[in-house]
């Protein structure tokens, strides 16, 4: 898969989560991230939903449990919002079961958290 898929797409995400911390600074709540994100790529003209669950299979039987990615960006990118001190390697994990759950080949991992600024990983598959 071609490292450059996606990127300036990409960009114009992380721009947009810069442009968020730069308004609310770090240590919010996820949740008030989330709604400030979606607010700040509707401003700047970036497709995007927010919210929508993975259903998940087992030998071609649906389960019950759902997964619910934060959202999804350019119909091809999973973006996955915190807010925590530090990001971790769950969060990585949990990203990338996303992205092979969705058949998305991008994927960003946004933390607002940090006072300095955004913290971002960028996954391609």
């Amino acid at each position: 898969m071609n490292k450059e898929l996606y990127k300036k797409e990409g960009f114009l995400l992380v721009g947009a989560a810069f442009a968020v911390h730069d308004e609310t600074g770090g240590g919010l709540a996820e949740e008030v991230y989330q709604e400030s994100f979606e607010i700040e790529l509707e401003m700047r003209g970036i497709p995007f939903r927010p919210k929508q669950e993975i259903a998940i299979f087992y030998k071609g039987r649906e389960l019950k449990k759902r997964y619910i990615p934060d959202l999804y960006a350019h119909d091809a990118i999973v973006v996955e919002l915190k807010a925590v001190a530090a990001l971790q390697p769950e969060h990585s994990a949990q990203l990338l079961n996303y992205m092979r759950l969705t058949k998305m080949p991008v994927g960003y991992l946004l933390n607002f958290a940090p006072l300095e600024g955004v913290e971002w990983k960028r996954f391609v598959l």
